[in-house]
């Protein structure tokens, strides 16, 4: 598979599973830091929600080779990184390592997929200037 397919499907499907995962959370009502700590976690709860469908809406921006698609996903892409970090740190803290472990893992490839389309963009203008 192209690396960027493959930064397409990771876009979507990481922000269709964020979706689910929070919808999950809150339904079941396993964010007690909603009774605790109401504004600070309903704003961070926004954030995720609107990094997830930034992600969807720029990997299908990719997909379908909108004008608007590349930009898009690079936002979208760097909320993720910074949500996935924040993750690890959380999960960290709370001597949840295996869930740690796990967003380290998904900021690693976040950070892959982000360089591998900067670099080809950066590529694509070198192409248009010559």
């Amino acid at each position: 598979m192209k690396t960027r397919k493959a930064a397409i499907y990771y876009s979507v499907f990481i922000g269709i599973a964020m979706l689910g995962m929070w919808m999950k959370l809150l339904v079941s009502g396993q964010v007690p830091e909603l009774e605790t700590e109401l504004l600070s976690t309903s704003f961070h709860i926004f954030a995720e929600f609107l990094t997830a469908t930034l992600l969807i809406t720029g990997g299908f921006g990719l997909l379908t080779n909108r004008s608007w698609g590349f930009q898009v996903y690079l936002v979208s892409m760097g909320m993720l990184l910074y949500a996935v970090l924040n993750a690890s740190g959380y999960y960290a803290q709370k001597n949840e390592w295996v869930m740690g472990y796990m967003f380290m893992v998904l900021a690693l490839l976040t950070a892959f997929f982000i360089m591998k389309e900067v670099m080809k963009g950066a590529g694509r203008q070198q192409t248009e200037k010559k």
